[in-house]
């Protein structure tokens, strides 16, 4: 229980990488795993997560992300993009997945493909891109905690214009939405903010036990 709030004490939002310390690959699979099996809703993951460590893209979001060194200086930037639409194939697609990984015949899966398309299907479009971007974000945070537990500094970041990350990196016709952007690496010693004790509301301000 301890470990458990030690690691997010420790963790913060990185204001300064240190650009020379990059993330060994075993981490940086290790911490794509955790992310691969976060919790989102009826198990579609109706998001993309796409892995930018090349130093020329990174430099293109920079410019696009108010000019914030996190994004050139970090080891990976992870984009967590969420889908701008979907159709009965993201019903489809997991529950044969689903299938295959459990050995279950699809048809009898049937009445749980017709129950996830009762409730996503006749939803807005509107609404369809809130919930896929909250599902996202969803596995963002799972992300950013579980690079606390590998000592992987990170800093969330949604101060960027999303339509130019969609053009940098062809998500549009992926049907994809650059939702939120997680910088990966490890913290500058220059980086005061490090020093700082966190501020956050009390246990009696935050929370109602009822």
């Amino acid at each position: 229980m301890k470990s458990v709030i030690e690691h997010r004490i420790w963790r913060y939002a990185t204001k300064k990488f240190d650009d020379s310390k990059k993330v060994s690959n075993e981490d940086l699979e290790t911490l794509l795993e955790a992310t691969r099996l976060s919790a989102s809703s009826y198990g579609l993951q109706p998001y993309h997560v796409i892995v930018v460590s090349d130093q020329q893209i990174k430099e293109k979001l920079r410019s696009v992300s108010w000019g914030q060194s996190q994004i050139t200086d970090a080891s990976h930037i992870l984009v967590f993009a969420n889908f701008t639409d979907f159709g009965e194939d993201l019903v489809d697609d997991y529950l044969a997945n689903v299938g295959s990984t459990r050995d279950i015949p699809t048809e009898n899966l049937k009445g749980y493909s017709d129950f996830m398309k009762s409730k996503l299907m006749d939803l807005s479009s509107e609404t369809k891109e809130n919930w896929t971007s909250k599902q996202a974000y969803i596995a963002f945070s799972n992300a950013m905690q579980a690079a606390a537990e590998l000592k992987i500094d990170t800093c969330p970041m949604e101060g960027f214009e999303s339509e130019a990350y969609n053009k940098i990196l062809g998500l549009n016709e992926k049907n994809l939405n650059a939702s939120v952007v997680l910088a990966v690496g490890y913290r500058s010693q220059e980086d005061e903010t490090q020093h700082l004790p966190k501020v956050r509301r009390t246990k009696k301000e935050l929370f109602t036990i009822i």
